[in-house]
């Protein structure tokens, strides 16, 4: 499996739209085989989701990210665990271990609802 994390100054980038650098962990039953680098170089939404699946990316840990960008990477296969922070390599250890629903690795302000978004149709009041 091949798991990707954007970065910036050695944490989860906050914004994911904007990131320009990516670790990409490959997986094995034993943990980590292989690391790499990558500069993202495509901002458009589906852009950005082709340019990932082109690297491999089954699955991306990151911080807040546009609807357009969540459904584009959705689209594409690619899980994506939102409102992630913290350091990169701490994030990864929690990942592989299992850990990653703690509270020090949710972004500030999100609650403790990890990948729920409400979305509301134009006119309608809930």
């Amino acid at each position: 499996m091949k798991i990707g994390l954007p970065y910036w100054q050695g944490r989860i980038s906050p914004v994911f739209d904007e990131a320009t650098r990516l670790v990409l962990i490959e997986t094995g039953s034993g943990g980590e085989v292989r690391r790499e680098i990558r500069t993202l170089t495509c901002f458009d939404p589906w852009g950005r989701a082709r340019e990932l699946l082109s690297l491999g990316a089954q699955v991306l840990i990151c911080g807040a990210l546009s609807g357009p960008l969540e459904m584009a990477l959705h689209g594409v296969g690619i899980t994506v665990i939102a409102r992630t922070c913290g350091p990169v390599e701490e994030v990864l250890g929690a990942y592989l271990n299992g850990r990653l629903e703690d509270d020090a690795y949710l972004m500030p302000g999100c609650g403790r609802r990890r990948g729920f978004r409400i979305r509301r149709r134009r006119g309608h009041r809930w």
